[in-house]
């Protein structure tokens, strides 16, 4: 009995979700109610409660299990076998796809319109996702290691790809100045920012 009542809220915790990001991308987070979701979810407005007690924690929430959605999704690992510039091309052009595609921007619109006059709500929630060891991390801790870069703050090499690749696939796209990339565009950009990390921080 206790597994199948387990069960049925899982299936109804999974609808508010999905009720949550459909609703929130047509009509705002402002523009939802919790009836709205409740509705769309087929639901009652009091099992919402009892899933997210406030719209802030449920965008959160759906912030947050992209972010992680996406580092487990990159494996890569350091290969001493193998190029630094192949191997750091291939790490970025996956970054690049998380933050290019359309559901990573819809969402980030999502969660920056929400959180724009009020950044204190969402600052923390960003510095713990930032904080979390990626692929990124471990790739350029391991190179150094094995004695192909040098470098003395990790954390300020990975803000420095990141801003790179921030500036070209995600801020553009984010509000509509630029179109969507192709993927001949996304390789240039990960060729070009592997080249300058590498070019400030690999031994030769």
């Amino acid at each position: 009995m206790t597994s199948n009542t387990r069960t049925r809220s899982d299936l109804k915790r999974e609808a508010i979700i999905q009720a949550a990001t459909q609703a929130f991308q047509e009509y705002g987070v402002n523009g939802t109610s919790m009836d709205k979701l409740a509705e769309l979810a087929n639901v009652s407005k009091r099992t919402v409660y009892n899933h997210f007690s406030t719209k802030d924690e449920l965008v959160m929430y759906l912030v947050t299990q992209q972010w992680q959605s996406a580092i487990l999704n990159v494996t890569t690992r350091y290969d001493s076998a193998i190029a630094l510039d192949e191997q750091l091309r291939d790490l970025i052009l996956q970054d690049i796809e998380f933050m290019a595609s359309e559901t990573h921007l819809e969402l980030a619109r999502v969660a920056i319109g929400h959180f724009f006059y009020e950044p204190e709500k969402l600052k923390d929630e960003v510095a713990q996702l930032k904080a979390q060891e990626t692929a990124m991390h471990r790739w350029l801790k391991d190179a150094k290691a094995d004695g192909k870069m040098r470098f003395d703050e990790l954390d300020r090499v990975v803000e420095e790809i990141d801003s790179l690749v921030k500036g070209q696939c995600f801020w553009p796209q984010l509000f509509k100045i630029e179109d969507a990339l192709s993927d001949k565009d996304k390789q240039r950009v990960a060729d070009n920012t592997a080249a300058l990390i590498l070019c400030r921080y690999a031994i030769t």
